[in-house]
């Protein structure tokens, strides 16, 4: 959660560009009677993957509940859509999302807040079971670090700012912003960032294990897709387990983590890709997956 920031230049600055790509519609209850969404936009890059950028330019792609009613319908969509096989989340040049929309929670009392379980719908995202990659430029600051902490790979290119600057609005981090940060980065370093409210480049974020890499040559939503599709060229049952399995080592201790590993091993020995993909290795051939 995060104030969109509302400098001179920000103000003054053009309206970020957008990577040009087909957009795609779907209609939503969810997302309004129109059945277009308002703030995010859906394209196809590449074979088997999905980019959604958010879509909110003039606020520098600020998070409120219209934009997380429209991205959850958005991935329930793709979460039954079997020709998909990963999803790519960016937002612009300028900023992947700079934070909460404060005019939209600056009034909100506590009964409201706790009584309705405000920003839940906002962590929807982190049960979706196929693999998601952030392609991060320019600020992800407090919602839209803890945007970007949600997904399951973050590549960032050399403009990226994050942070968890709630502590300047008298608020800490309602999203994830305290545990996932503390996961990734270490209980020292996040405990500085999120009392301070400072914010940190994307080579500070690769050094300590945020992002997994800061894309310094060509576009990040470039390099995003190629990973993206990569990964969609995979069996979907392994990719699921493999997702499965990386997320279980941050709740679970290390035996009952690596109990879990070794069931899923063992049940992929049920499905016809392990076969297509053993026989294929053995025989020197491309796996051709059926994804059953």
């Amino acid at each position: 959660m995060l104030p969109v920031l509302r400098t001179r230049a920000a103000r003054a600055a053009a309206t970020p560009r957008f990577p040009r790509q087909p957009v795609l519609r779907w209609q939503s209850t969810q997302a309004g009677q129109q059945g277009d969404y308002t703030s995010i936009l859906l394209s196809s890059p590449a074979p088997g993957v999905t980019q959604i950028t958010l879509n909110r330019p003039k606020a520098l792609n600020a998070l409120n509940s219209t934009l997380f009613h429209e991205l959850n319908a958005a991935l329930r969509n793709l979460s039954s859509d079997e020709s998909i096989g990963a999803v790519v989340l960016t937002g612009s040049d300028k900023a992947f999302a700079a934070g909460a929309d404060i005019k939209e929670m600056k009034d909100k009392q506590f009964a409201e807040v706790y009584k309705g379980d405000f920003l839940a719908h906002w962590t929807e995202l982190s049960s979706f079971r196929k693999p998601i990659i952030a392609a991060v430029s320019g600020y992800a600051l407090g919602g839209g670090c803890e945007l970007a902490m949600m997904c399951d790979i973050i590549l960032a290119s050399p403009t990226a700012v994050f942070g968890q600057p709630e502590i300047n609005l008298g608020v800490i981090p309602g999203a994830g912003g305290t545990q996932r940060l503390t996961h990734a980065i270490g209980k020292s370093r996040a405990m500085e960032l999120v009392l301070t409210g400072r914010n940190f480049s994307a080579q500070d974020a690769s050094d300590w294990g945020l992002v997994s890499r800061v894309v310094s040559e060509g576009s990040v939503v470039d390099e995003a897709v190629k990973v993206a599709g990569k990964i969609a060229g995979k069996g979907k049952l392994a990719v699921q387990a493999a997702k499965e399995g990386v997320n279980s080592a941050y709740e679970l201790s290390l035996a009952q983590g690596l109990h879990l590993e070794r069931r899923l091993f063992h049940q992929l020995f049920a499905t016809n890709d392990q076969k297509i993909g053993m026989t294929a290795f053995a025989e020197k051939k491309k796996a051709e997956w059926t994804h059953s």
